[in-house]
């Protein structure tokens, strides 16, 4: 059999693991340089994570390495063309869980808004009041919502359910959440000056770097409440913090932070009480992790039955000639 590793596997996956492979070895941490290559050296199927980079010079030292499944939708820590020249095959996983990210962003909405984790704190110290606790009602509320892929689109959903109105701006429209659920694509401009929440679900680019700066916000509706769960890099951070100190933005509800690599330069960001922030979890529940894992064990058991295997990687051929979502 062909020696299957597995990096970056949490303690609680482990089992499923096993269950799929019994001689697949595992490793938890994150690995790089050496070390990585001396855990791969003799492994012909690695499947690893978002953290684990496999660069031209790391590729060139796995001389026995032939599959290649990474457990996320993303695969810019791979370094295609390497893997290409040495014949390696690239799986990933397309839809991982989109519905658990979308869940995420109402999770942060409904208990910040409806103020939970202070309305817990005050039952505790033995204070059941409700004063001082007012919320905000989801219902009638504008949503905005950027870029409606497969995430965005799954907020539409749910935000359809809540009795929003649901804005959004993409580059293309799909035409089954305007026909199903009422939503009215506009321009990005039109969006930010109208939406009453704002929630971010577009890719790391080099036009959607600090998409979200302090020319966009000064479009923004007062006390606006700001999410971002797709990536740090969309917000200017030092715009983010002026406009909560300046109350242009009420609530910042962050999965993701621009400089999660140098965490020191959040800290006034984070520490802000307009701002809730999570360690980057959105995609991390029981439906997704789970998927991950099964969708990259059919990808290694198709390859071994020598069939290609469904998710192979192949970089699509995209003509963006509509209308950017950037700002003009």
């Amino acid at each position: 059999m062909v020696p299957i590793l597995f990096l970056e596997v949490d303690t609680e996956d482990e089992k499923l693991v096993k269950e799929h492979f019994p001689d697949a070895r595992m490793m938890e941490g994150v690995l790089s340089g050496k070390t990585l290559i001396d855990a791969c050296k003799d492994a012909g199927i690695v499947s690893c994570f978002i953290h684990t980079h496999f660069t031209k010079d790391i590729l060139e030292q796995l001389p026995s390495l032939k599959l290649l499944c990474t457990r996320s939708v993303g695969y810019d820590h791979i370094d295609l063309g390497a893997c290409k020249d040495r014949g390696i095959t690239v799986c990933n996983v397309p839809d991982y869980g989109s519905h658990v990210i979308a869940e995420h962003v109402f999770a942060l909405l409904l208990s910040t808004l409806r103020h939970i984790p202070e309305a817990d704190k005050k039952v505790e110290s033995g204070t059941f009041d409700y004063h001082g606790l007012r919320g905000i009602a989801l219902r009638g509320k504008t949503i905005g919502i950027i870029g409606t892929g497969k995430i965005g689109r799954k907020v539409a959903q749910i935000a359809h359910g809540f009795g929003m109105k649901i804005l959004a701006t993409d580059q293309c429209r799909t035409m089954d959440i305007v026909d199903l659920l009422g939503v009215r694509y506009v321009s990005l401009e039109e969006l930010l000056r109208q939406s009453d929440i704002i929630t971010l679900h577009v890719p790391d680019t080099k036009e959607t770097e600090h998409m979200i700066d302090s020319a966009a916000f000064a479009l923004m509706k007062n006390d606006v409440v700001l999410v971002n769960t797709a990536r740090g890099s969309l917000i200017d951070s030092a715009a983010l913090l002026e406009s909560l100190k300046n109350g242009k933005v009420s609530n910042a509800l962050l999965d993701v932070l621009e400089h999660e690599k140098n965490f020191a330069e959040n800290k006034e960001l984070i520490a802000h009480p307009g701002v809730v922030a999570t360690p980057h979890i959105a995609f991390y529940a029981d439906d997704s992790m789970r998927n991950m894992f099964l969708d990259t064990f059919a990808s290694i058991e198709q390859w071994m039955k020598n069939e290609k295997p469904e998710h192979v990687v192949h970089p699509l051929n995209v003509v963006c000639d509509l209308p950017s979502i950037q700002k003009s």
